[in-house]
C-alpha cells in the first residue's frame, strides 16, 4: 500500500478538524462525528472480517454517539460519557459474535479487532472536548499545537528511510512544530516546553502507525480510509488530555 496515500488522507482529516475548530464547537462535533463514522464503516474492511456491515454500524454509532456526548456533556466533565459508550459498543460487538452462532470463521480476530475499533472511534470525541477547552477569545490553542506536531510528523513519515532514522526525526520535528505553534498562540500563554511535549506525543503516535502501514497491504478503499483516519481520531483524546494538563 502506498504510504503517501494514507498520509494525504490523514492530513486532510486533521486539517478539517483544525479548520472546524476556528468555526465553532458544533462544526468540530459534526465533522469529527463524520470522521469516526468513516473509521467505523471502514474498520471491518481493514481487518477483512465477517459481518462487516453490522459491526461497522456499531463502530460508527459508537463514534458518533461519543462525539455528541462530548458536545453536550457538562463543562466540568467533558468526556464523562465516553466509558459508557465504549462499554456499550464492546457489548454490542460480543452480541454480534454470539448471534453469528458457533463454528464461525475468524471469530477471535473479529472480536478483538472490532473492540479495538470501538475504542479508536470513541476516542475521536476528544477533539470535541479539546475545542470546548478553548480560551475566552475562542482560540483553540490545544488543537492547533497538537495538530502542528501531527501534521509535521505525517510529512516526515514519507521520507524513504528506515524506521530507526525516521522515527526519532519525526518525533523531534513534531516537538519543534508544537513549540513553534505555541509561540503563535500568545493568548494561550503556553510554555515552549509544554507545546513541544504536545507536538512530540502526537508525532510519536504517527511514527508508530507508519510501521503498521508499511507492514500491511490494504487494497480496499474503505480499509485504506479507516487506516488513515483511525490514528487521527484516536489522537483526539490524547490532545484533549494534554491540552487540559498543559494549556492554561
Amino acid at each position: 500500500m502506498k504510504l503517501w496515500s494514507v498520509a494525504v488522507l490523514a492530513a486532510a482529516a486533521l486539517l478539517g478538524i483544525v479548520g472546524a475548530s476556528y468555526v465553532s464547537v458544533a462544526a468540530v462535533a459534526v465533522y469529527t462525528a463524520l470522521l469516526t463514522v468513516a473509521v467505523g464503516i471502514g474498520w471491518p474492511h481493514l481487518l477483512d472480517v465477517p459481518a462487516k456491515k453490522t459491526q461497522g454500524a456499531i463502530l460508527a454509532g459508537a463514534g458518533a454517539g461519543a462525539c455528541a456526548a462530548a458536545w453536550f456533556a457538562p463543562a466540568s466533565a467533558l468526556l464523562t460519557w465516553l466509558p459508557g459508550i465504549a462499554a456499550a459498543g464492546v457489548g454490542a460487538i460480543f452480541l454480534v459474535q454470539l448471534l453469528r452462532g458457533t463454528g464461525q470463521a475468524h471469530r477471535l480476530e473479529s472480536t478483538i479487532g472490532n473492540i479495538a475499533g470501538v475504542l479508536l472511534a470513541v476516542m475521536g470525541s476528544g477533539w470535541v472536548a479539546a475545542d470546548r477547552l478553548a480560551n475566552a477569545d475562542g482560540s483553540p490553542a490545544g488543537i492547533t499545537i497538537g495538530a502542528a506536531g501531527i501534521l509535521v510528523a505525517l510529512g516526515v513519515a514519507l521520507i524513504p528511510l528506515p524506521d530507526r532514522i525516521v522515527a526519532p526525526l519525526g518525533v523531534a520535528a513534531g516537538a519543534l512544530a508544537g513549540a513553534l505553534a505555541g509561540l503563535l498562540q500568545p493568548a494561550a500563554d503556553v510554555s515552549a516546553a509544554s507545546a513541544a511535549l504536545m507536538g512530540a506525543v502526537g508525532a510519536a503516535v504517527i511514527m508508530a502507525v507508519r510501521r503498521l502501514v508499511l507492514s500491511r497491504d490494504i487494497t480496499t478503499r474503505r480499509g485504506r480510509a479507516a487506516l488513515a483516519a483511525a490514528p487521527i481520531a484516536a489522537l483526539g483524546s490524547v490532545v484533549y488530555f494534554m491540552a487540559q494538563l498543559l494549556v492554561p
